[in-house]
């Protein structure tokens, strides 16, 4: 159907569809709101109702289900039909690629167009793969957060396969943009799934180095904190014994006095944690942060972990309540 309303023929009116009886929406006696569809809408609704309850599966199907979608891309059940009807004609899927994509233009986070683009997948099977993976780039191009879009690429990844180019894939998306966090967590999904990486084991060394790179060049972004302690979840005797843990926390500190950057609390938040699964601190360590207390922190304490956890009390107040928590569960091996 042609998208100006002024070429566009009412179904009433064309011959190939007189011998169907349109269906109106049932609101019952007294609606309590009805809604005022225009016209084009409407009889267009009629329509696709009368060949669902009719259950006709046929080419005009097809293209009246197309209608319907151009003007609400939301409606399930006439997504769900347009399945039938695409089985029952043995359409070219193909070609209905190409309607998705166009589809979608608009209405990427659609969750019906993901899910009838998975299916679609699925039966066209591992040749498939480059042309979802090619899909997935153009939206999240536009959108790099794009929850469904990243859904969909690991499914794709996972069940069709294309992992060759992943990890420079999200290499070249942090190179252009260090804060998506999106990007990050594929990046993890990439070296913990992958089946041609060798797995997190095989890659830690050279991934603990690369997220402390990116702390040490912007602290203030917490993806890179994050990433670093997801590469030892699990593993806590791992994270206390790599020495390039703690010296990345240190060095963020001693670079960055924490009464003039709060973002120090991604640093003393991981150096919590290593001091509670068992980190032995260095004279020097103890200073810095004894360093780091004001009259606010209160008195010091005999644990470097109280102290920690009294100057993030003091520095994150948002979330004083969970440090004052924190202070009063502390391990016993806590130094």
């Amino acid at each position: 159907m042609d998208s100006d309303e002024e070429e566009r023929i009412p179904y009433s009116l064309r011959k190939e569809w007189s011998d169907v009886t349109p269906l109106p929406q049932d609101d019952g006696p007294d609606p309590v709101v009805s809604i005022a569809y225009k016209d084009e809408f409407r009889e267009t609704m009629d329509y696709f109702r009368a060949v669902y309850h009719s259950d006709e599966r046929s080419a005009r199907s097809l293209d009246l289900t197309s209608d319907a979608i151009e003007l609400n891309p939301g409606n399930y059940t006439v997504w769900h039909f347009r399945r039938l009807v695409l089985e029952a004609v043995g359409a070219d899927l193909h070609d209905e690629m190409d309607f998705v994509e166009h589809i979608a233009e608009n209405n990427s986070k659609n969750y019906q167009i993901w899910h009838h683009r998975r299916w679609l997948a699925e039966k066209l099977g591992a040749e498939a793969m480059r042309r979802e993976l090619k899909f997935t780039q153009k939206i999240l191009a536009l959108d790099a957060k794009n929850y469904h879009a990243w859904s969909h690429r690991q499914w794709v990844l996972q069940v069709l396969g294309g992992w060759e180019d992943e990890l420079e894939y999200c290499q070249q998306l942090l190179e252009d943009d260090v804060y998506n966090n999106s990007a990050w967590n594929q990046r993890y999904f990439v070296i913990t799934r992958s089946p041609l990486l060798g797995g997190l084991q095989a890659l830690r060394e050279s991934e603990v180095r690369y997220a402390a790179d990116a702390i040490i060049t912007n602290p203030e972004n917490e993806s890179p904190w994050r990433y670093l302690r997801g590469l030892y979840k699990g593993d806590n005797n791992s994270l206390v014994s790599n020495p390039e843990v703690s010296i990345v926390c240190v060095d963020v500190i001693k670079k960055n006095p924490i009464k003039k950057n709060p973002y120090c609390v991604f640093a003393l938040s991981l150096l919590l944690d290593l001091l509670c699964y068992g980190f032995q601190p260095s004279d020097e360590f103890r200073r810095i942060v004894e360093s780091l207390r004001n009259s606010d922190s209160g008195p010091s304490d005999y644990k470097l972990a109280s102290t920690v956890c009294a100057i993030l009390e003091s520095v994150d107040p948002m979330r004083s309540n969970y440090w004052s928590w924190r202070k009063s569960n502390l391990p016993t091996l806590a130094c």
